[in-house]
């Protein structure tokens, strides 16, 4: 079975709540829901406009505000931990976490030895029993004592490492954040009791894994599957197609992308029914965080949409081609182009430093206006109440295949 390309498109944007119009209530149970839609929210510091797991919410639900998010981590609805890179996670789907912390402690600690400096692991002890009688602590209140690095992001000290790598392997939970300092507590403290006492064991987390991960791409290869939560391993995720395929569970498709080609992938077997329901894209013009769902697999993105994009967060400015953070722009199914912008809030501006269309992409008059609608609306959210452009900001398409980055 051919999975046509726009049936593809449309599934997934359905599928990461992308083709619907961003309305509707976005705070409680309807945001949880959402977030348990998508599976997790990515988190990243960078904050040039907002932060990812606010502007990933926000291009989804547009009443959404950041204190609704606070409120579920609070109320301990959702808790934080890695997938492929940090995220708020629903509560209900840690018990298949303690897969990952039997895994991750043996091999964590193997590579950290080699990276991190002397004298972390003498410290579990020690952080374990300060937090155990006198609460939660950051990175910055404990080992006083030990000499500080450079201030480089993983030149961290020892009390500071020993903090993380309890925390990774699930002794330890992120309580709340500070200024988006992490703030950690006994995990006993922090996850509800009924979902810390269940561990499915390490069979029933691969195949959730996996079953989870195809419901939410709606097509994928065992590499993707593997990827998605970063739970099973590639060998896992492909044992798994293959068991599935002899239980009639999935069947093999050929998903064709954007530029015609075709990819042999997996999928249910009423995936051509499932994309022929799921709506048309809603013609709103959205502006995506670089680390949206959609995003996070550069590979997966530019086959779907003919979309190049990468981050150039660490290419040194000269070299970059577009800029440090820039973000994509979403149109029905299309990326027509990406922006480069920050906000100024000392000033209460969103200043427009330029914006790429795709090839074939015309910024007319319409297309120009429904863009400024959506600054306006961004800029509201970001704590500004004006819109700015600098005097070239409208940019020539560049040629196929000049992006840098990651």
């Amino acid at each position: 079975m051919i999975l046509p390309n726009p049936l593809a498109r449309r599934l997934f944007l359905h599928l990461h709540a992308l083709a619907e119009p961003p309305t509707g209530p976005a705070k409680g149970e309807a945001l949880l829901a959402l977030i348990d839609r998508l599976g997790f929210v990515q988190i990243d510091s960078i904050s040039t406009v907002a932060r990812a797991h606010h502007m990933i919410l926000f291009a989804r639900r547009q009443a959404y505000r950041p204190e609704a998010l606070d409120r579920l981590l609070a109320q301990r609805h959702l808790f934080e931990h890695w997938t492929h890179d940090a995220a708020v996670i629903p509560a209900r789907f840690f018990p298949f976490w303690h897969h990952r912390f039997r895994r991750d402690r043996p091999r964590l600690l193997a590579r950290w030895r080699g990276w991190q400096r002397e004298g972390f692991e003498e410290q579990f002890d020690a952080v374990l029993a300060r937090i155990a009688e006198s609460g939660p602590v950051s990175a910055a209140e404990v080992g006083e004592e030990e000499e500080r690095g450079t201030g480089g992001w993983w030149d961290w000290h020892p009390s500071k490492a020993a903090l993380e790598y309890l925390w990774r392997v699930g002794e330890l939970s992120i309580t709340r954040r500070d200024s988006f300092r992490k703030v950690y507590d006994l995990t006993s403290r922090v996850i509800p009791s009924g979902w810390l006492a269940m561990d499915p064991g390490d069979a029933a987390t691969i195949h959730w894994a996996c079953s989870e991960a195809l419901d939410r791409l709606g097509f994928a290869t065992s590499g993707e599957l593997a990827a998605f939560w970063a739970a099973a391993s590639p060998a896992e995720a492909q044992a798994w197609c293959h068991d599935a395929l002899a239980r009639g569970e999935i069947v093999e498709v050929r998903v064709e992308g954007a530029d015609g080609s075709l990819r042999r992938s997996y999928a249910r077997p009423e995936v051509a029914a499932l994309a022929e329901a799921a709506p048309d894209p809603s013609p709103r013009l959205r502006i995506l965080s670089p680390f949206d769902p959609v995003l996070r697999d550069r590979a997966r993105a530019e086959r779907l949409f003919g979309f190049r994009y990468r981050i150039e967060v660490f290419v040194p400015e000269a070299k970059r081609t577009y800029g440090y953070y820039v973000f994509p722009i979403l149109e029905g199914d299309r990326l027509i182009g990406r922006i480069d912008m920050r906000a100024h809030r000392e000033s209460g501006s969103l200043r427009v430093r330029a914006l790429w269309p795709e090839a074939g992409v015309r910024l007319g008059s319409r297309r120009l206006g429904r863009l400024g609608a959506e600054l306006d609306r961004l800029a509201q959210f970001a704590g500004c109440d004006q819109v700015k452009f600098e005097p070239d900001w409208l940019r020539e398409t560049l040629p196929e295949g000049s992006v840098a980055g990651d």
